[in-house]
């Protein structure tokens, strides 16, 4: 008897197990950006599904730096030779100038027409065209990785499937235009804009430099919608179905938005739509991975405590200035505690200093987790600094572009470290900074008090991931979540039509008012003057 009820117990153990597999979506996640760390948020997603059991099919420009999953299949489309060095170029150039966010914002519209050729190049790559081009293929998913691509969502409407959005930081207007997001510039920080410490608004200054730069991004935002419903035209535009969609139709066909932002504890607190969903740290392990065994045992014996120093996937530091290197290297070299250092050129490294581990990959949230690190010196990326913030480990910043210096001024105001402008780093101040938020425990202390508050959620990062994603799925799209804003064009947005029509009527009503007061004050003179007229009268004739 007890054979056969323990048969039966794995035969309905199998059976659950196949059913379980037999629900899994197949999701298309299409991630054209040239940037790693991009990839690790967007990849973060997928494995989360494919954990879940769903079919995962990622089109990617670059290898994902992920272990091979059973429920995974990478289908790599990546960019010609001439494109490759134009990327190169470009981001060694920005390693050595450091540009402004003016400069950084200026230079996407001047290059939006190579940035949005690359994507069209990625999109008509062999290795997915046929994929997306291939009557067979079913998906009933699409995740489109945000990244001046937006007209790759014409791939989602070609699969006839619902479409989310994933993008790796705060939800900016090139963000908040596709939901319908509340973006007021009176109280909504911009990209770069850090709030002083302990306040959760913005005083004169700064929301006059937040409106300038609203508007700013709100123009460049629209100068790519032209750009981009362009290229959607030059990829669908000669689709034989009538029914096809335009690329203003196809935008608001999206279900969801995931952005990697947890605003109760980042703040301040944005004014969101239901479609607008946050999995703020999705890159961040729930449980740490076994760290390499010699990079184990070079962080397990590090008595005095460890820095690791990383500027991202990005930065290729082969190509900083000599002289940027050397001060680095003089003061990570003489630190008592052990330095764990990303370094590309393991041929040509600064030095070999016995405190210094220098690799050109690491497992950069494990070695945050590790209890040993008690100092993280980046570049202050919005995926590091989040990791950072997860694992409580406070922070030197060395911002380079884009979006980083204003992630390390609120990194800053927040208290969880110092930043400094690698351009004009000096030995003394980087030692400085070094020391004092390694020396000083208020850093730690209150980066550990916001690490308790961002782990806080009634879902985890990954559970919102699964959930949503599958309500999706459930729902044939979830177009009932979105904002009735993107529905409505310029006019009805802003109520031009009600106001103009409120104007009429008013100059209506004003006139006739006019024309009644006049009619009035004249019907009155008239019998003023015909009665003052009459009194006059029987004087005259007595004379």
């Amino acid at each position: 008897m007890i054979k056969y009820t323990t048969t039966f117990l794995l035969l309905v153990l199998l059976l659950g197990t196949k059913t379980q597999c037999s629900k899994g979506a197949n999701i298309l996640g299409i991630f054209g950006t040239h940037s790693p760390s991009h990839v690790i948020v967007h990849m973060a997603v997928m494995k989360t599904l494919a954990d879940r059991g769903h079919n995962i099919t990622v089109v990617t420009q670059m290898k994902p730096k992920l272990a091979a999953h059973e429920n995974i299949t990478v289908i790599l489309a990546p960019p010609t030779p001439e494109r490759q060095k134009f990327i190169k170029e470009y981001m060694e150039e920005v390693s050595n100038e450091k540009p402004s966010f003016w400069e950084t914002m200026a230079k996407v519209v001047v290059t939006s027409a190579n940035q949005l050729e690359g994507q069209y190049e990625f999109m008509v790559h062999p290795n997915f065209k046929q994929l997306y081009e291939n009557p067979q293929t079913n998906f009933d998913l699409v995740f489109l990785g945000a990244m001046a691509n937006d007209f790759q969502l014409g791939i989602a409407a070609k699969l006839r499937c619902p479409a989310i959005i994933t993008w790796v930081g705060v939800p900016l207007p090139f963000m908040d235009s596709l939901v319908g997001n509340v973006n007021d510039p009176s109280y909504v920080p911009s990209v770069n804009v850090a709030l002083e410490p302990g306040q959760n608004t913005m005083q004169f200054g700064l929301r006059l430099g937040n409106l300038f730069k609203h508007y700013f991004l709100t123009t460049i935002n629209k100068l790519l919608n032209y750009k981009m419903n362009q290229f959607y035209e030059r990829a669908f535009g000669n689709e034989s179905d009538p029914n096809f969609p335009t690329y203003d139709e196809m935008k608001r066909r999206i279900s969801l938005l995931f952005y990697n932002y947890h605003s109760p504890s980042e703040g301040p607190i944005r004014p969101t739509v239901p479609q607008s969903i946050e999995i703020g740290g999705i890159q961040v392990k729930e449980q740490s991975d076994s760290l390499p065994k010699e990079l184990a045992k070079f962080l397990d014996n590090a008595d005095e405590g460890a820095i690791f120093f990383s500027l991202g996937t990005n930065v290729n530091t082969n190509t900083f200035r000599p002289d940027t290197v050397d001060i680095l290297y003089k003061v990570l070299s003489k630190m008592p505690q052990r330095v764990v250092w990303k370094w590309e050129d393991l041929e040509n490294k600064p030095g070999n200093a016995s405190n210094i581990y220098f690799s050109n990959w690491l497992p950069q949230d494990d070695i945050l987790a590790h209890p040993k690190t008690k100092l993280f010196i980046t570049h202050a990326g919005k995926g590091g600094v989040a990791e950072a913030q997860y694992h409580g480990v406070p922070m030197v910043a060395l911002p380079i572009f884009g979006d980083q210096q204003g992630n390390a001024e609120i990194m800053t105001k927040s208290g969880f470290g110092r930043w400094l402008d690698i351009l004009t780093l000096t030995a003394e101040e980087l030692e400085e900074s070094i020391l004092e938020v390694l020396e000083n425990p208020s850093y730690r202390e209150t980066i550990g008090k916001f690490s308790t508050l961002y782990r806080d959620r009634p879902l985890t990062a990954r559970q919102s991931v699964v959930y949503w994603t599958e309500y999706v799925l459930r729902h044939q799209g979830a177009y009932h979540l979105q904002s009735p804003l993107i529905h409505m064009d310029f006019v009805a947005r802003n109520n031009l039509d009600v106001y103009g029509v409120v104007l009429i009527v008013s100059l209506v009503v004003f006139l006739i008012l006019i024309v009644l007061f006049r009619w009035v004050f004249r019907k009155v003179f008239k019998v003023v003057r015909g009665h003052s007229y009459r009194r006059k009268s029987p004087q005259l004739k007595n004379n």
